[in-house]
């Protein structure tokens, strides 16, 4: 099998290296020997940005929160589903990750940070967060409530930082949850924050096939 290639490396939050590799058309960024993301498996991150609009009530210029980066295809299935006037505030707390998607990255997802309605951050998500201040807002921020690249990520799922989010959201506002599998307890969590909430498996893979992922799906009431 043909090796991979070393692209580039940076610092993690936790003192490990993020690795970008290419392999033919094939790209993954690995931490701690682990395939944090891969070119090949972006279904979950496109069924992120369906479930965040709710196309019962439509707004002209809606305002959304991303957190994580990643390679790009969650920003991009986004942009193509918000209309013109929409701001997508987009927080990735790597800024090796931004340069990467505007370098070798870019043409994974048609280059979405170069889109106007997108306004980068290198920052904490939660550093965004305000009251009432997004209709939708979407986590794809390290593993999912169980942290991989760091420990601090935790918080952003703690119960204190559950109803950070439930706060930041209008009326009827949306929050989606990535994860790498199911867990009750964080589904919990977000129920008692005054969310209704439900978890969804959808397919890793475009194509459907293969293993899956966890969507965690929160309406403020």
């Amino acid at each position: 099998m043909k090796p991979w290639t070393t692209l580039a490396t940076a610092p993690a939050p936790d003192g490990h290296a993020l690795i970008l590799q290419q392999r033919d058309d094939e790209f993954v960024i690995r931490v701690a020997g682990q395939v944090l993301m891969s070119s090949r498996m972006h279904g979950s991150e496109r069924a992120m940005a369906q479930l965040a609009l709710d196309p019962a009530h439509p707004k002209p210029q809606p305002r959304v929160l991303l957190g994580g980066l990643g390679l790009g295809h969650t920003l991009r299935a986004l942009l193509d589903a918000l209309p013109p006037r929409a701001i997508v505030d987009l927080a990735e707390l790597i800024p090796a990750v931004i340069e990467w998607n505007r370098g070798p990255l870019a043409h994974l997802a048609r280059a979405p940070l170069s889109d106007p309605r997108v306004k980068v951050h290198a920052a904490d998500v939660r550093k965004l967060l305000a009251p009432r201040a997004f209709d939708a807002i979407l986590l794809d921020v390290d593993n999912g409530p169980t942290a991989l690249t760091s420990a601090k990520n935790g918080a952003l799922y703690s119960e204190a930082g559950v109803h950070a989010l439930h706060e930041a959201l209008t009326a009827r506002g949306r929050l989606v949850v990535w994860s790498a599998g199911p867990d009750e307890r964080f589904l919990k969590r977000l129920t008692q924050a005054g969310f209704r909430a439900e978890a969804k498996e959808v397919p890793a893979l475009a194509s459907g096939k293969g293993s899956r992922h966890v969507l965690f799906l929160g309406v403020r009431s």
